[in-house]
C-alpha cells in the first residue's frame, strides 16, 4: 500500500513538473523562440566567420609570412619588416591586415626581432610584449629578448627581470643557464653582487649538467669577491 501511495505521490511531482514546464512555455513561447533563433543565429555567425573569414585570411597571412622568414633568414630585416615593394608586404603589414590570425601573432616576434637587430629597442619591446606563446623555446626566447631591449636602453633592472623570467619559463639545462648568466652579469654591472651570486649559483645547483655549470664556478668567485668590498 505504502509503495503504491510513493509511486502515486511520485507521479504527481512529476505531473506537477511536466504542467509547468508547458505553463512556462505557453506564457513565454515567443520570448523561447527568440531565444532559440538568436542561439543559433550567434552559432551560425561563429562558423561563418571561422570557415567564410578566418581560414581563407589565415591562408594568406600564412603565405605572406612565409616570404617574410626567408628575408628574416637572410638576415635581410629592412625588407622583412617593410616588405619588397612587389609581392611581399612585410611584417608590419601582416600584423595590421591580418591581425586575429596566429600568423600575425608569429609576425609580431618576427617584427620585434627585426626591429631589435635594426636598433630600435622601444619598437621591439612593444612588439615582443604583443607575442603570446607557451613553447618552451620560443617563448623563453622572446621573453629574454625583451630583457636584452631594456639593458640596450639603459634600463638594466627592467632587463635583469626579464632575463629571470625567461630562465624560469624555460626551466630547461639548455636555456635557462643562459639567461641566469645574463642576469648575472647584470646584477655584477649594477654592483649587486650577492644577486648576481645567487644567480650564478642557481645554474650551478639547479642546471648541474648544462655547459654553463662547468664554468659557473669562476663566476661566483668574482661576483663573491666584489661583494665584500
Amino acid at each position: 500500500m505504502a509503495t503504491k501511495e510513493k509511486s502515486a505521490s511520485k507521479d504527481i511531482e512529476v505531473g506537477v513538473i511536466v504542467s509547468k514546464s508547458e505553463q512556462f512555455i505557453e506564457k513565454y513561447q515567443t520570448k523561447v523562440i527568440y531565444g532559440i533563433v538568436i542561439v543559433a543565429l550567434v552559432v551560425g555567425a561563429i562558423l561563418g566567420i571561422r570557415y567564410g573569414y578566418m581560414i581563407p585570411q589565415d591562408k594568406k597571412a600564412a603565405a605572406a609570412l612565409f616570404k617574410g622568414e626567408q628575408y628574416f633568414a637572410a638576415d635581410s630585416f629592412a625588407l622583412a619588416l617593410h616588405g619588397n615593394g612587389a609581392d611581399y608586404i612585410g611584417f608590419d603589414k601582416i600584423i595590421s591586415e591580418y591581425g586575429i590570425t596566429s600568423s600575425a601573432k608569429l609576425a609580431k616576434a618576427y617584427a620585434g626581432i627585426c626591429y631589435f637587430r635594426l636598433g630600435d629597442a622601444d619598437k621591439a619591446i612593444s612588439l615582443l610584449k604583443g607575442f603570446s606563446g607557451s613553447d618552451k623555446m620560443i617563448s623563453p626566447a622572446i621573453t629574454g629578448l625583451i630583457g636584452d631591449c631594456y639593458v640596450n636602453t639603459g634600463n638594466v633592472k627592467e632587463g635583469i627581470g626579464y632575463f629571470e623570467k625567461a630562465a624560469k619559463q624555460a626551466d630547461n639545462e639548455v636555456v635557462s643557464p643562459a639567461y641566469l648568466k645574463k642576469a648575472g652579469i647584470a646584477y655584477e654591472n649594477l654592483g649587486q653582487y650577492k644577486d648576481a651570486v645567487k644567480a650564478y649559483t642557481t645554474i650551478k645547483e639547479k642546471y648541474s649538467n648544462s655547459e654553463a655549470a662547468a664554468e659557473v664556478d669562476k663566476f661566483i668567485t668574482r661576483a663573491s669577491e666584489l661583494a665584500k668590498k
